[in-house]
């Protein structure tokens, strides 16, 4: 920043404002926005935190719980709606939606939590959350999609840095809260519904795709931006294992707060710098190219005999109707049609991996505060649980995303097969939960939470890959709609009903009955023994679907998956060979030596044309 202001020393004003819109409609800064609005769209991951304060409030059993949880997954996942918004409408259309949804959907919880309104039917909580949670789409197809689609040969790095930032937002969310309000969670749903509706707004018109320019450095930008979120996390870390030990009062709270805030906030030092880097070289281009003046004599008319009009024919060819070639859908790679896509084999194999991983780990997540309570583990130690799911979260994501780039770029290593050992690895941590080994919950969270952040830069990318990005709006929200289905199917039907199951049978052994809007509580490792045995089979199933995927895959990632885009890219900087540049933006100088058409050529054989270029007046 500081060689930024040492460049407008021979400009002025007009340089700071030429410097300033450059910025502003810049890539790196979309990046930023980006990081920002995500950063804080992640309030799904935090259900565990004030999911007590639904149950008590409103007197649900578990089932009850469980039931509003797996709408809450359904709306965060069920993105088609979003996608499809996207594909015909401009992003700040889709983040605009997203926010109002965000602010209306967790407002009305809240309200209804804190007895504001009158107690609603479950029904009713169950389209609040819906609304709420869907917002999260809305923000992942608008922020999200547009950064792969600006930056498509980075998109490992790009997906797992931006869902890292997602997957990072619970910590974050979790640390401004006890800035804002203190310990009470009721107040949380609050900060969760006006926070991240406030930044969608303040961004709107600066994500916006732009124009694919391949630049030399750009991978090294993303691991700039990397190395300050790996930054946080680690800050965020200290802040939850000195939190479980000592007693913050809230002064301190607002101290690390702004500590945060500021790392959050310091890709911005990245951006600047290498925006103003752009802005010089395109200044200096210009500076170049009016150094040439270009004259050219026009050809004199020729009269030339005049012409039959070639007959019009007509075609008799029908348009293709999009359903037409479902079951003919074009080699891996290329952009499939939607239709294409839902039918096609490599997708249901994903679908289903989909279901038994990441169903199987958002149960995991949803249940963490009622398993910890179960298990005898202190009220300070299951928020501990929820921050480290937050922060593994985001190392999962950003490692799942840069290993796999590197991986795939030196050692054509398929990123199926990287899926499928993050399904294996979910396994261990479902165990740990299953037989309740004393304080293995702490490292049960940490693998949860990895795995389950892993799973998704894994199968977005590859979606992007094998399906194509003309129609990346919309597939990548059909991969996610599995994750609501496992979590009803793990969640609802096997967790919730087997704690509720479990709790009766407790409270039938020391001769109690369950009164009238008692809620049902189970103590001991039985409470969710059988339902994560069942959890790890279905990952398992999972991970021995995806090694299908791997053998099917094989061939398509042993080549080169990106020269497409190197081309296009290419391209790009052919047409804007002979381009000048002027505070407007690129205006696009005519050829050097006019050519005529050549039935004029031919006409005019005695025609002469003579261009004169003089440099610097000589």
């Amino acid at each position: 920043m500081v060689a930024a202001a040492a460049g407008f020393s021979g400009g002025g004003l007009r340089d700071m404002r030429s410097f300033a819109l450059h910025t502003i409609t810049g890539r790196w800064l979309m990046v930023f926005a980006s990081i920002l609005i995500l950063s804080v769209s992640g309030a799904t991951y935090m259900f565990g935190l004030y999911s007590n304060d639904i149950k008590t409030s409103l007197g649900y059993d578990q089932s009850t719980l469980n039931l509003i949880s797996f709408f809450k997954d359904l709306g965060a996942n069920f993105g088609v709606i979003s996608g499809l918004i996207n594909q015909v409408t401009p992003p700040w259309i889709v983040l605009s939606a997203g926010a109002v949804m965000n602010f209306f959907g967790y407002f009305m919880i809240w309200l209804a939590v804190t007895g504001r309104i009158a107690k609603p039917q479950v029904w009713q909580m169950c389209l609040y959350i819906s609304i709420g949670a869907n917002s999260q789409s809305f923000a992942n197809t608008g922020a999200l999609v547009t950064s792969v689609i600006n930056f498509p040969e980075s998109r490992g790095c790009v997906i797992g840095l931006l869902k890292g930032f997602v997957g990072l937002s619970g910590a974050i969310i979790a640390q401004l809260y006890r800035a804002f309000y203190g310990d009470d969670t009721k107040d949380l749903i609050l900060l969760i519904a006006w926070l991240p509706a406030a930044i969608s707004f303040a961004f709107l018109r600066t994500v916006r795709i732009i124009k694919i320019v391949r630049q030399a450095n750009e991978l090294k930008i993303f691991y700039k931006m990397l190395y300050i979120s790996l930054g946080l996390a680690g800050f965020l870390m200290i802040l939850i294992i000195l939190q479980n030990r000592f007693t913050f009062n809230r002064f301190e709270y607002i101290s690390s707060t702004t500590l945060v805030i500021i790392l959050l906030l310091l890709p911005i030092a990245i951006v600047i710098p290498e925006e103003f880097t752009l802005w010089k070289a395109k200044k200096q281009a210009l500076n170049d190219l009016s150094q040439f003046k270009v004259v050219s004599e026009e050809p004199p008319a020729v009269e030339l005999p005049p012409q039959t009009p070639p007959p019009v024919t007509v075609s008799s060819e029908k348009p293709v109707a999009c359903t037409e070639n479902i079951f003919k859908p074009p080699d891996r790679g290329e952009d499939y049609t939607i239709f294409q896509a839902l039918f096609s084999i490599d997708m249901l194999i994903l679908f289903i991996s989909i279901t038994c991983g990441v169903g199987g780990t958002l149960t995991a997540i949803d249940n963490l505060g009622q398993i910890g309570t179960s298990l005898g583990y202190p009220t300070r130690s299951i928020t501990t649980f929820v921050s480290l799911v937050s922060i593994w979260n985001y190392l999962g994501r950003v490692v799942s995303g840069f290993t796999s780039e590197f991986l795939l770029t030196k050692y054509k290593i398929p990123r199926p097969l990287l899926l499928t050992f993050v399904l294996l690895l979910s396994c261990v941590g479902h165990l740990l939960i299953a037989f309740g080994v004393p304080n293995s919950l702490y490292l049960a969270s940490v693998i949860i939470g990895f795995c389950f952040g892993a799973q998704w830069p894994l199968i977005f990318a590859i979606i992007s890959e094998i399906f194509g990005l003309k129609y990346y709006s919309t597939l990548h929200t059909l991969g996610g709609v599995a994750s609501p289905l496992g979590s009803y199917l793990l969640n609802v039907v096997v967790a919730g009903k087997l704690y509720d199951k479990e709790a009766l049978k407790q409270m039938e052994t020391l001769g109690r009955t369950r009164g009238a809007g008692e809620d049902l509580t189970c103590s001991g490792v039985h409470c969710y023994k059988m339902a994560f045995l069942i959890i790890t089979a279905a990952a398992m199933f999972g991970c021995l679907v995806s090694i299908v995927l791997v053998i099917r895959t094989k061939k398509f990632y042993q080549g080169d998956i990106y020269k497409k885009f190197r081309d296009q890219a290419k391209a790009a900087e052919t047409d804007m060979t002979g381009s000048t540049f002027n505070e407007t933006g690129v205006v696009q100088l005519k050829d050097i030596e006019p050519k005529p058409p050549a039935d004029v050529a031919a006409a005019a054989t005695t025609t002469a044309t003579a261009t004169t270029t003089t440099l610097n007046g000589h």
